[in-house]
């Protein structure tokens, strides 16, 4: 059985790239995706009307999805909403923000919320886990029924992007790496950074794989706007990075890499 499986990221409404938004929705319906992954900050500022324009842009995606918030998520100018319900705005229109999960034949994927509303540094925009969240996540891959690809999907990567265009700097994000990668984790879905990538956590037996998705604003840090394509099979995994052009998505990266057997 092959899955076919989306991952989108970074649309920030409010500073939406729109005709990319528009055709991204078309590719998506258009298509038959088991699930949709959008990893994190649907939103510019977090502003109740970039949060509805975001609902409804969910709402007119057919497939399956799962939705996890990023730093963008939690109100910008809203200093003591920030600090104090940080995902309340998010919760409200989105959905859940602390832990999300889907599973499905063959296929289970959990969420992790790796964004904060305040953090004891200065940049409160990179990216905080705590171990509690991947030992309950590892938990809950183990009930999952044996045989299905094992999905983390967080908005920060965990390690970072070597010569990426930004750092996420996830405190207790390489912990929380080596003990994915050591619960077999097949892939860590992420975006933050604006730039698609793939590549091996050194951990375990080297085959979990960090991926990273483009965004779909007009935030660009040299890498074209865009989203991932996924195709699971028995034995490989394919990651396309599909780039826009102005007209249409078209290629722009790929990989191909060995599934757990």
């Amino acid at each position: 059985m092959t899955l076919r499986l989306a991952h989108l990221s970074d649309i920030h409404f409010g500073g939406e790239n729109a005709p990319a938004v528009a055709a991204a929705t078309a590719f998506l319906n258009a298509g038959a995706f088991d699930l949709v992954v959008v990893s994190g900050d649907l939103t510019q500022y977090a502003e109740v009307a970039e949060f509805e324009a975001a609902a409804a842009w969910l709402g007119g995606i057919a497939a399956p999805k799962l939705v996890t918030p990023g730093n963008h998520d939690a109100p910008y100018l809203a200093w003591a909403e920030r600090i104090f319900t940080p995902f309340r705005r998010y919760e409200r229109a989105i959905g859940k923000a602390s832990k999300q999960q889907h599973l499905g034949p063959g296929l289970a994927v959990r969420g992790l919320n790796t964004a904060r509303g305040a953090q004891p540094r200065l940049n409160w925009s990179k990216g905080q886990i705590a171990l509690g969240q991947v030992r309950d996540a590892i938990d809950w891959f183990a009930e999952a029924a044996g045989g299905c690809v094992r999905i983390v999907v967080c908005h920060h990567p965990l390690t970072e992007m070597i010569g990426g265009p930004m750092t996420a700097r996830v405190w207790g994000g390489p912990a929380a790496a080596r003990l994915l990668a050591e619960a077999r984790i097949d892939l860590v879905l992420s975006g933050h950074i604006h730039a698609p990538f793939v590549w091996p956590y050194a951990f375990g037996d080297g085959r979990t794989q960090a991926v990273g998705a483009s965004t779909l604003s007009t935030r660009e840090r040299g890498a074209p706007p865009g989203f991932n394509v996924l195709d699971i099979e028995a034995a490989t995994i394919r990651i396309a990075a599909l780039q826009w052009t102005g007209s249409h998505y078209e290629p722009y990266r790929s990989w191909s890499v060995d599934r757990r057997t």
